[in-house]
């Protein structure tokens, strides 16, 4: 499918490292990345020039039409036998949408290097099972991430678009054994390397393998996210609470199933009620490898915001969606190379789109030819 999940863990632990003299530790460098480009059609043929035909917020990343650049990342890794760094700079229009959370500088200028910055981060192990992480990193919550080589499909999920890219704070994870493992840490804000008020929040996550081939992550975070009041200099009372269940299967050596589920609630005004306040749905991922250069995999989602508590709303309303995407992905070039054609359907309960002739739209679909060369 995408990425197996326990790749994804590894990721958050680990740098790879060339070979080395076993009888002493030496340093190991790696540099990787990964440039990405797509044609979109939109089949709704927006023409409103004042967005360059964008096709709303249905879309975390994808959402001009035409050829457009996606995102270049250049990575850059030191490791030792005891920790690990790890400075994940990203580049282009992608980049800028998931790093929308540090625009505004800390002079409180627009526009700021700490943009170009996915993540930063160190890793000290202090034991063979035992790893602290402190830095910028990457979200543990969702099937999804940003890079887009490690995705199957090249559009994201709207679990992935509401929820969390990215965190800053510190975090420890201990492997008990290969089949269990369990990560906590706290944080400061959601999606920001500043945080707007004086709450870290607390993230978690565990991890079990029942049998061969089956990886299960339950993830969570709380956090008050309300702005602190410059008057009185305190923070309102306020909870986010967010938990998300992922995990795939290997159905057999060629075929895969995942499955992404997630429901949040946020009590703006402190009064832990948190009465029609939450949002949440569920993701299906089937995939199967033909050979080694081609497979097919497939994403059914169903999303609900009808409290318009996240950003998918229209009009100001919350909205239900239905979306369904099908990608053929054709590895070339010795496996550097990805190329992604990617049908994709997004079926709203209300108006959301206005195509080119200013009509209202309760759907859209796309096809999109996305190009990915990782190195």
């Amino acid at each position: 499918m995408k990425k197996t999940l326990t790749a994804l863990f590894s990721l958050f632990l680990a740098v790879p490292a060339f070979s080395q003299d076993k009888e002493e530790e030496k340093s190991k460098f790696t540099f990787s990345g990964y440039i990405d480009s797509y044609y979109l059609t939109n089949f709704n043929n927006p023409r409103d020039m004042k967005n360059g035909g964008a096709s709303g917020t249905a879309r975390a990343f994808d959402q001009k039409t035409g050829f457009s650049l996606g995102l270049v990342q250049t990575k850059i890794g030191y490791s030792t036998q005891k920790s690990d760094v790890v400075l994940d700079l990203a580049f282009g229009p992608n980049a800028d949408l998931g790093n929308y959370g540090n625009n505004i500088g800390p002079l409180g200028t627009d526009g700021s290097s700490s943009l170009i910055i996915k993540q930063a981060y160190f890793n000290w192990k202090a034991t063979d099972k035992f790893t602290l992480t402190a830095g910028q990193f990457g979200t543990h919550i969702g099937y999804e991430v940003i890079d887009a080589p490690v995705n199957y499909h090249y559009s994201l999920s709207n679990l992935f678009n509401n929820g969390p890219f990215y965190h800053v704070g510190v975090k420890a994870a201990y492997a008990f054994s290969d089949k269990f493992a369990l990560m906590g840490g706290i944080v400061s804000g959601v999606d920001a390397l500043y945080s707007n008020n004086n709450k870290p929040g607390l993230i978690a996550q565990v991890f079990v393998q029942p049998v061969a081939g089956w990886n299960v992550y339950v993830n969570g975070i709380t956090i008050n996210r309300n702005a602190k009041d410059p008057s009185t200099g305190l923070t309102p009372k306020g909870t986010y609470n967010l938990i998300d269940l992922a995990t795939t299967y290997q159905v057999t050596e060629k075929f895969l199933l995942g499955l992404n589920a997630a429901t949040g609630v946020e009590d703006k005004n402190g009064d832990g009620k948190f009465s029609n306040e939450s949002w949440g749905g569920f993701a299906v991922y089937p995939k199967y490898d033909f050979t080694s250069t081609f497979s097919l995999g497939a994403r059914y989602e169903s999303f609900s915001n009808k409290n318009g508590m996240t950003a998918l709303v229209a009009n100001g309303e919350g909205v239900k969606v239905n979306s369904f995407t099908i990608t053929p992905t054709f590895t070339v070039a010795d496996g550097h190379l990805l190329l992604k054609p990617e049908l994709r359907v997004d079926s709203f309960d209300k108006n959301f789109f206005v195509d080119g002739d200013n009509v209202d739209k309760k759907s859209q679909t796309t096809l999109t030819w996305a190009m990915i060369y990782k190195f």
